[in-house]
């Protein structure tokens, strides 16, 4: 989600299309690149980068989980007798680091970037493509994940999320207000988010910018609160009625629990108004480290891509992290960030064993998913397949396959399910209209 729209990128990938077929259960991470020809014993390498160690988002659980994966394929044989190698690279929430990263996928000849998290999608897709390297699973932060032919999301990224997220609070909320990044992939976020509240017949949100990395968010809380109706110079019961139906939703990454923390001390003089965010905001570690069933989240709304952290489709997943990513911490199995790159590795598993030992290649994975390879992910998405009449032709997301969403909620301490199954948001993202 980025400032800039690219032109439509569908003429072209009907152009760089070509051959293969399906297959689909598992995964891998790496780094994208030539290898036909090449011997049984030679590695199979891919790319998977995140920023670690920043005073923003933070997503180390990903290429811990790409390694985690990596080790897993190799326990069960590799890829038709091959090694996986999974390549590591810190993006450090930085424009030149992200393309610094893609540049290193094509020297170590990855055959894909798998699962992987950038807000530069304008720095790091260009080099994938002239490289010809395949993106699978991008976290889904940016309009390039969503429009180059060279990317494959597994998800309907932050557009699925803001859009589901605003329906969701259409049901309950007169008057809500959004918190969300002052940055360049933050300024979309609010037209989304309003388009799922038009859907639901409500107007739309007020929008608070906040800075990324700070440590304190009093002044955003207060803006948020005064922008759904709270008035400093009432009385904190005379105030009871203007704010029962207002909401706050939150997307600010990491950050969010640092939001919501300051959000809590500036209501304490007002009325309870329902809190809201996106999953990777609340997740259910920051719900334990708040309290648990005494958490100030509790009754939060959240929106998010897949079933929820207790749903047993997520068992495979979590019997390879508890044996293979050892007392690895930096993996939160709750974490969407995890979840995406287990799923990007799935669906890169699924393509390589559908190929040829000794013809796998960037080139390669490319055609099979380009011609329609179908991956069954267990139920943890629809099955997900990127040929031309595959995507959802979602203006301005001409990459999107899966706009499915999930409604959630903390109760008693855990973030569950409100209803059964998928909500699809497709028909809402129709509406889209990004404002000039």
């Amino acid at each position: 989600m980025t400032g800039r729209r690219r032109p439509s990128s569908r003429p072209f990938r009907a152009a760089v299309a070509a051959v293969c077929t399906a297959v689909g259960a598992s995964l891998l991470s790496g780094c994208g690149a030539v290898l036909s020809n090449k011997s049984d014993s030679d590695p199979i390498t891919v790319m998977t980068w995140a920023p670690e160690g920043t005073k923003a988002t933070n997503m180390p659980g990903m290429p811990a989980m790409a390694r985690a994966f990596a080790r897993w394929v190799n326990d069960s044989g590799g890829i038709h007798g091959r090694k996986l190698e999974v390549v590591t690279c810190n993006e450090r929430n930085d424009a030149v680091q992200a393309a610094g990263c893609a540049q290193q996928a094509k020297e170590d000849k990855a055959v894909a970037v798998v699962g992987s998290y950038s807000q530069y999608g304008r720095s790091f897709i260009s080099p994938l493509e002239v490289a010809g390297i395949p993106y699978i699973g991008g976290y889904g932060l940016t309009q390039e994940e969503f429009d180059s032919p060279y990317s494959y999301p597994v998800n309907g990224g932050q557009a699925a999320l803001l859009v589901g997220n605003g329906r969701q609070l259409a049901s309950r909320c007169e008057r809500t207000a959004l918190v969300r990044p002052d940055t360049i992939a933050g300024d979309e976020l609010p037209q989304l988010l309003n388009t799922g509240l038009r859907a639901g017949n409500r107007a739309d949100a007020h929008d608070v910018r906040a800075p990324e990395g700070a440590g304190d968010y009093s002044k955003q809380a207060t803006t948020a609160l005064e922008g759904v109706g709270a008035d400093s110079s009432l009385g904190g019961a005379d105030q009871g009625a203007a704010l029962e139906n207002s909401c706050v939703s939150a997307a600010l990454g990491n950050r969010t629990g640092t939001f919501f923390d300051s959000f809590r001390r500036v209501q304490e003089n007002h009325p309870k108004v329902r809190i809201a965010s996106i999953l990777g905001g609340v997740r259910q570690s920051l719900i334990d480290s708040t309290g648990g069933t005494s958490s100030p989240l509790e009754g939060t709304y959240a929106t998010g891509w897949y079933p929820a952290g207790d749903d047993p489709r997520w068992n495979s997943m979590k019997k390879v992290i508890n044996k293979y990513a050892f007392d690895d911490n930096r993996i939160d199995p709750d974490d969407p960030g995890t979840q995406t790159t287990w799923i990007g590795y799935t669906v890169l598993r699924s393509v390589l064993m559908s190929l040829h030992a000794d013809d796998i290649s960037a080139r390669t994975v490319r055609n099979a998913l380009d011609n329609g390879h179908a991956v069954n992910t267990g139920g943890l998405t629809p099955t997900l397949r990127w040929g031309y009449d595959d995507t959802l032709h979602v203006p301005n997301y001409s990459r999107i396959v899966n706009a499915d969403v999930t409604y959630q909620m903390v109760r008693d301490g855990r973030l569950v399910a409100v209803r059964k199954g998928f909500v699809n948001v497709s028909k809402i993202l129709e509406r889209y209209h990004p404002a000039d």
